[in-house]
This record gives structure tokens, C-alpha cells and sequence, in this order.
């Protein structure tokens, strides 16, 4: 019998995941004036989602890499 091993972007996600991916939505959009309910935080959302299921689990790692992978990088009047 063949056995299917489920990876982890296979299994859903539960509450404490959703709650850490909203957390680092919230969080840039408001730090870069972001409208939640535009395009632009549309791909923010899929690609917070995306990294968490490839396991970048650790809220300051996700944001920055999320950062980097739109461009909002840290000005320095932050």
C-alpha cells in the first residue's frame, strides 16, 4: 500500500496559525498604511500565508521576510 505523506502546507491551518498570520497582517498594515481591503493587502495576505506554510513560524521573521518580498523595507523615520 502506498502511504501519502502530508506535508505541512497540506494540513490546514488552526486557530493559533491564523492568529499569528493576522497579527503580522495587522501589524504591516498598519505600519506601512496599508487598506485591509485593497490589492495590495490581498498579496500581503497570500504571501504571509505562503511563508507560514513553507514554516517561517516566528511573527518578527514572517514580517521581514514579507517586507522584503514586497518592498516595504524600514525607513528610517521609523
Amino acid at each position: 500500500m502506498v502511504q501519502t505523506i502530508k506535508t505541512r502546507s497540506q494540513v490546514p491551518l488552526d486557530s493559533r496559525d491564523l492568529e499569528t498570520c493576522q497579527r503580522v497582517f495587522d501589524k504591516l498594515s498598519a505600519d506601512y498604511g496599508i487598506a485591509k481591503d485593497g490589492d495590495e493587502a490581498e498579496r500581503m495576505a497570500s504571501i504571509i500565508i505562503e511563508l507560514y506554510r513553507q514554516g517561517v513560524r516566528d511573527p518578527d521573521h514572517l514580517q521581514s521576510m514579507v517586507e522584503a518580498a514586497r518592498g516595504l523595507f524600514e525607513t528610517s523615520e521609523r
